[in-house]
């Protein structure tokens, strides 16, 4: 059977492609059929035969469009990943967005200190209490939470155990003495009153020097209470003594949480990586001639590939006397070197336009122009 092959002229319809993805588009149905012309006589039409038909030509350009839009975003995506990742997909497609940075990513870098320092982050902080016993200085944490059914290791964060405050010892003999406020107070008929209403106008330096010398005091003169916390195993100072039960309390965090990789989920699917990120094929009549170009190339190099391919199936054909061999090495190769080069140019493109680039072209533009400024003679205005 004769498969019939390019007669020189084509006619697109809607569904001539494998995919579809650019056939509705009144644009590409125009040059569908002027790129399919332009590609049969670049091959060597009318002075010999193109072994390939429409729609071969079709779908060398579908693909080379939708190469070029894999390769723009693919860009793109790499380029503004950290922007997108922990939005939700159902942002909508990205194509033709002006991407903005955003501070995700280092807000939730900063969490993890924020986790550490106790003031913010992602982790839960639990509470709890523990009994203490007359005489016993030393308490196993880890045993506390196996007894308390808590699954895995915990790590203690902040134990509440100090000191009553200065505040409500204001009257602590060592620190109040020589101070005379009491003979004042007596003198004047206010000794009965607490001394936050002495109805004398004190400045407030003066209550804080007397807090710091209650606190130096305790420190000095009495057992100061501390603890040692090493690898859960809690040393309290001073030791417990007898007379009532003391409870210590405690927040602690369960380190399976903080060991976990994974970000909160928030229901719904989230941008995780590049492969999910909302980029669509692109639409065909908002390229502009620059990525036209590189398609028609990029097209022309897979029609040759193709037709290399099929005049590989014979390497030569037999004619009256003698017998043809057909180019199909040379189409290959040349096919081949020609995609790859053009990949390399696109990319080189889509480099010199990156954020980083751009940004500094305009600081070396910026300091050639502050350079020539120097060399113009400054005049002096006089009034």
């Amino acid at each position: 059977m004769n498969i019939p092959i390019w007669p020189g002229s084509s006619s697109f319809q809607p569904g001539d492609t494998p995919f579809g993805f650019y056939d509705n588009e009144f644009q590409f149905q125009q040059d569908a059929d002027k790129f399919s012309k332009f590609a049969a006589q670049r091959l060597g039409y009318p002075l010999v035969e193109v072994e390939l038909q429409d729609i071969n030509f079709y779908t060398a350009l579908e693909d080379a469009v939708t190469t070029y839009g894999n390769e723009l975003y693919a860009y793109q995506v790499a380029e503004n990943l950290l922007s997108f990742q922990g939005n939700p997909q159902t942002i909508g497609p990205a194509n033709n967005r002006v991407i903005q940075e955003n501070m995700a990513s280092i807000i939730r870098l900063s969490q993890q200190y924020g986790e550490e320092a106790g003031v913010g982050g992602t982790i839960d902080y639990y509470t709890g209490s523990l009994d203490l016993t007359a005489g016993q200085q030393n308490y196993d944490m880890n045993q506390w939470a196996i007894d308390n059914g808590i699954q895995g290791r915990i790590e203690i964060k902040r134990i509440f155990y100090e000191a009553p405050p200065a505040i409500t010892r204001y009257f602590d003999p060592y620190a109040g003495t020589g101070t005379g406020m009491m003979q004042m107070l007596d003198s004047f008929g206010w000794g009965s009153y607490s001394p936050a209403i002495n109805f004398m106008l004190m400045p407030i330096n003066y209550d804080l020097q007397k807090i710091q010398a209650i606190e130096l005091n305790d420190q000095i003169r009495k057992s100061q209470y501390t603890f040692e916390l090493v690898n859960n195993k809690l040393r309290i100072f001073p030791i417990p003594l007898g007379g009532g039960r003391h409870r210590l309390r405690f927040e602690y965090i369960l380190e399976s949480d903080r060991n976990m990789p994974y970000a909160p989920s928030t229901g719904q699917d989230m941008i995780t990586n590049a492969s999910n990120v909302p980029y669509e094929n692109p639409i065909y009549s908002q390229i502009n001639s620059i990525g036209r170009s590189w398609i028609f190339e990029y097209a022309l190099a897979l029609s040759k590939e193709m037709l290399g391919y099929v005049r590989g199936k014979y390497s030569t054909i037999p004619i009256p006397g003698s017998e043809v061999t057909l180019n199909q090495g040379d189409l290959i190769a040349a096919a081949s070197n020609e995609r790859t080069a053009l990949i390399e140019r696109l990319r080189t493109y889509f480099d010199t336009t990156s954020r980083k680039t751009l940004l500094a072209n305009k600081a070396e533009e910026a300091a050639s122009q502050m350079s020539i400024l120097t060399d113009v003679p400054m005049t002096i205005f006089i009034g």
